[in-house]
């Protein structure tokens, strides 16, 4: 693993390229909606496949940059750009109208960035065959640091970027996309659809069209007027806390025993089944706050996502942007602790998600309207007892074979990496198992993973840890220094080697 660096050999912005019938008449503006504008605050999305090599005969870089503007020419919002007006803002504190700001979306094409990187002195058994991700994995990943006011500051960001990093026996394939403009739906759609085009060359002209016009709740003000002079006034920068992260898997056997074992636990006391993901979450929630030692009196919340997609009524399928909601189960710790308790805990979560419903989400709705509030890191981030789910297991990750094998590994970059995030993903075994990747306090991630408990019910088993380091096949060059990219415009040019600074694993924000 010495000499694993990550060498930026291009970067070159990428149009949309159009299916005769796809093509857009004239250039839109999409206006945007409380569930986009609450994430403009935060890290781009960041997410990546880990596929085997593909042999030299098949050009698998142009291959790859060829497919991706086609399937930009179906996504073609995610090429344009963000554009700020100012407006009259009706402050609830004042009767006098204040000045504000909109955003919208404008498809303008002026392209998503794609970059091509090397690093062959990684391999793919450096990633797959440690417990704890290797922190190189974060430079696979174009946009780092980037938060989503960047790009409305900055119109020259783009709202979404591909990097094909080409390890000694693999690559890796990431996008970062920015959050205001979609959600985690968008994101696996587009990616499906990238390498359904990438492996099968599919005519995409012939599918229905993509819903690319938001869907707002009766009386939003369209564009949303935003309190705020100016852009700059939104952004809290926010320095994230040393964190490593890990990958566990989950059987259907293992998460099928405990969703037996919660149920039979509330028997007589539960009025509805708790389901499998319920289960494994509040396996995963137990197990966290014993290895960050948390008191029994401390109080500890999870917050889950709700797909909104199903719950509201004239949401079209195919909608593109986002329609996430959210809900929060918190209990004392020692509620949940001891013998007995993984019925309690995942009854909370049970209970967190049942009265979401298209009135509550509405009303939730209409309320952000008229009074914006913004999502920021550091208000999960300095909060020692909260766990943060997201993803599903639903998104199809481990379909994404883009012509030459079907990915061995998911992992995502370094946007978002809070301690106690969580991130849920289909298992690669296409049985039903799941997959969490969970970024905690160096020592805290060390006794998860000596966790008897949790890793028993896990497919990988527990795995040794030394010094308050996971190890585990990477060499601890890789598992504890911080390889990092962040976007400087010129500064990244081609051929710039991105160095290992020691950084404590810290996010390196411009």
């Amino acid at each position: 693993m010495k000499g694993g660096g990550v060498k930026i050999l291009s970067r070159r912005m990428v149009k949309p390229e159009y299916e005769a019938s796809s093509r857009p008449r004239e250039a839109e503006t999409v206006h945007l909606t409380p569930w986009d504008l609450r994430r403009i605050t935060v890290d781009y999305i960041q997410k990546g496949v880990l596929l085997p090599k593909p042999s030299a005969s098949m050009h698998a870089v142009e291959q790859l940059a060829s497919s991706f503007a086609r399937a930009l020419g179906r996504f073609y919002p995610l090429a344009g750009r963000f554009a700020v007006a100012p407006v009259a803002n009706d402050g609830n504190e004042s009767p006098s109208r204040q000045p504000g700001l909109a955003i919208s979306l404008c498809c303008s094409d002026e392209g998503a960035e794609f970059v091509h990187a090397v690093a062959p002195g990684v391999t793919v058994a450096d990633i797959t065959g440690a417990l704890c991700t290797p922190r190189v994995v974060w430079s696979f990943f174009p946009l780092n640091g980037v938060l989503g006011t960047d790009a409305v500051v900055d119109p020259s960001l783009p709202l979404l970027a591909a990097q094909v990093t080409e390890l000694a026996d693999g690559v890796f394939v990431a996008m970062s996309l920015n959050h205001c403009a979609a959600d985690g739906t968008t994101f696996w759609d587009l990616f499906n659809t990238w390498s359904e085009i990438s492996r099968t060359k599919k005519d995409m002209s012939t599918l229905p069209l993509l819903r690319v016009q938001r869907w707002f709740h009766d009386s939003c003000p369209v564009p949303i007027p935003l309190p705020f002079a100016k852009v700059q006034d939104m952004v809290r920068r926010f320095e994230y806390p040393p964190v490593q992260e890990c990958s566990i898997h989950f059987s259907p056997e293992s998460i099928k025993k405990l969703k037996v074992m919660a149920n039979a636990e509330m028997a007589g006391t539960a009025t509805a089944t708790i389901s499998s993901l319920q289960a494994l979450f509040a396996h995963l929630w137990r197990a966290v706050c014993r290895a960050r030692a948390l008191a029994p009196e401390q109080e500890t919340k999870l917050t889950l996502p709700i797909g909104c997609r199903t719950r509201m009524k004239g949401i079209p399928q195919g909608y593109l942007g986002n329609a996430v909601a959210g809900a929060v189960a918190r209990t004392p710790v020692g509620e949940i602790l001891g013998d007995g308790r993984l019925g309690r805990a995942a009854w909370l979560l049970n209970r967190a998600v049942a009265p979401v419903d298209e009135a509550g989400l509405k009303a939730d709705l209409a309320s952000w309207s008229q009074n914006p509030r913004f999502r920021y890191a550091a208000d999960y981030g300095t909060e020692h007892g909260v766990v943060v789910m997201s993803g599903s297991p639903r998104f199809d990750v481990y379909g994404n074979d883009f012509g030459w094998g079907g990915p061995v590994a998911v992992r995502s970059g370094a946007g978002s990496k809070l301690d106690g995030m969580v991130t849920v993903y289909e298992d690669g075994g296409g049985r039903g198992g799941m997959e969490l990747e969970v970024c905690l306090a160096p020592d805290a991630l060390a006794r998860l993973v000596a966790d008897e408990e949790l890793m028993g019910a896990s497919s990988v088993g527990a795995r040794l840890t030394r010094g308050g380091r996971c190890t585990g096949g990477a060499s601890e060059e890789f598992a504890g220094g911080g390889m990092y990219q962040s976007y400087s415009g010129a500064g990244d040019r081609a051929g710039d080697l991105m160095p290992e600074p020691q950084y404590q694993n810290q996010i390196m924000l411009p």
